[in-house]
């Protein structure tokens, strides 16, 4: 009896997990650049004495869909997007290096580029900074050049942008919502990689499949917490057999 038990509630305790996740992408539909979490998870039998045949669930690694989000042009000189493949590298404030998507940037009242959430945009030498009375233009190559507001003619090329594209199988997501390499060096600048200008990658979730997820999961607990029931109406009626016969 205690094996559907144990079944029941190690499933309805990961369903549980990944409603919450379902949940946290269907939040961020509208986030610049997101990328859907994954999760995985797999049977592991329980070990001790009387319980070989006992089975619970348990989470494995877990991921993110790196599938590409749609591309919407903004006109904004400061919005950047990553055109196929790679990442903006940006600075924690920890001081490691970190990678995103989101290249929605404004320039920080210290004067360097930064995307919105306060992270400090990298280029290939550091941190960009960029002179005061000056409007700003990114290359599709990830230059980055400076143009002097009052409509003087000299332009500045202040730095590229550091874009890496290193393989998504080494990168995880830290709390804070950036990647880092497992290893947690640094990745190398990668030049193939290409930016569009005035553009924003939208987030890879799909609203309309994260709510179907969502109904397909709670149906799936409703099982669960069904299979609990009979088990406790099958342990009570075994017990008043118990007691007639005894």
């Amino acid at each position: 009896m205690d094996r559907l038990i144990y079944t029941a509630m190690s499933g309805a305790n990961m369903l549980t997990q990944r409603q919450d996740t379902i949940a946290h992408n269907l939040a961020n539909s509208g986030t610049t650049g997101f990328r859907a979490e994954l999760d995985a998870f797999r049977s592991v039998p329980v070990y001790g004495p009387g319980a070989p045949t006992r089975v619970s669930s348990v989470e494995t690694t877990t991921g993110a869909d790196f599938t590409p989000g749609a591309l919407e042009k903004t006109g904004n000189a400061l919005d950047a997007a990553i055109d196929g493949k790679g990442f903006f590298a940006v600075q924690a404030p920890d001081g490691s290096e970190a990678y995103t998507r989101d290249g929605s940037f404004v320039v920080g009242q210290d004067g360097t580029l930064q995307t919105k959430s306060g992270f400090a945009v990298l280029g290939d030498g550091g941190a960009i900074n960029v002179p005061p009375n000056n409007t700003l233009v990114i290359g599709k190559d990830g230059t980055v050049t400076a143009i002097p507001s009052g409509g003087g003619s000299q332009t500045v090329a202040l730095a590229r942008l550091k874009l890496v594209n290193p393989d998504t199988s080494e990168l995880v997501r830290s709390p804070d919502g950036l990647f880092r390499t497992r290893s947690g060096d640094p990745a190398p600048s990668d030049a193939t990689v290409t930016v569009a200008p005035e553009t924003l990658e939208k987030s890879n979730v799909n609203p309309v499949d994260a709510l179907v997820a969502m109904i397909g999961v709670a149906r799936q607990f409703d099982t669960n917490m069904k299979l609990l029931d009979e088990a406790d109406q099958n342990a009570t009626k075994a017990t008043q057999l118990l007691s007639i016969t005894s």
